[in-house]
């Protein structure tokens, strides 16, 4: 396979070029550059959270306003997985700041006893939920992005080779430690 060129070091570099061209000069250009080249990557996992084509648009509009502050403040060494985990968790947070946002109807059954033992269910879910996103945002970059892409977006090893740039045994490694790491953190949180 060593007649196959690999291109993902270059485009780390043009991508660094990039960067640092807007770190520097504060100029949007080369940003709207570096966006356009993965605009698309990032509609696509919006349209993969939010389900809805005009809502991950604004999600694409919303991800390229935050990149104007988060490139200055961040140093990113893989644009292309920082860009992913940070298009997901805009839309993570837009789903869950959606959900907090929920009409019931009231009814006249309403305030009966038994409609009120689902909430108890509902907070424990979300507690956990809470548990696991802080576990995950503590795990080490490239077991976080692993397990991602493994376990919540469901690519296989291949895939999440392709997308990272890891080596495939890495890749393997990363998921298994992370795996590993991420339910001792959670079993060591969920008591709190």
């Amino acid at each position: 396979m060593k007649f196959i060129k690999n291109t993902t070091r270059i485009q780390e570099q043009d991508d660094a070029a990039l960067i640092a061209r807007y770190k520097i000069s504060g100029d949007l250009e080369p940003l709207g550059l570096l966006y356009n080249k993965y605009m698309h990557l990032v509609f696509g996992v919006c349209l993969n959270y939010l389900k809805d084509e005009e809502q991950s648009k604004d999600a694409v509009m919303q991800i390229f306003e935050e990149l104007v502050v988060k490139l200055k403040v961040h140093d990113v060494q893989n644009f292309k997985s920082w860009l992913h985990v940070l298009s997901r968790n805009h839309c993570l947070m837009a789903i869950r700041k959606n959900s907090k946002h929920t009409t019931v109807s009231i009814e006249d059954n309403f305030v009966e006893n038994r409609e009120f033992v689902h909430l108890d269910i509902d907070k424990t879910k979300e507690e956990k939920l809470t548990v696991m996103e802080r576990c995950m945002e503590k795990l080490p970059e490239e077991q976080r992005i692993s397990v991602q892409l493994f376990y919540l977006e469901e690519k296989c090893y291949k895939e999440v080779a392709d997308l990272t740039g890891y080596e495939m045994l890495k890749v393997k490694s990363y998921i298994q430690n992370g795996k590993r790491n991420l339910k001792i953190c959670i079993e060591k949180n969920s008591g709190e």
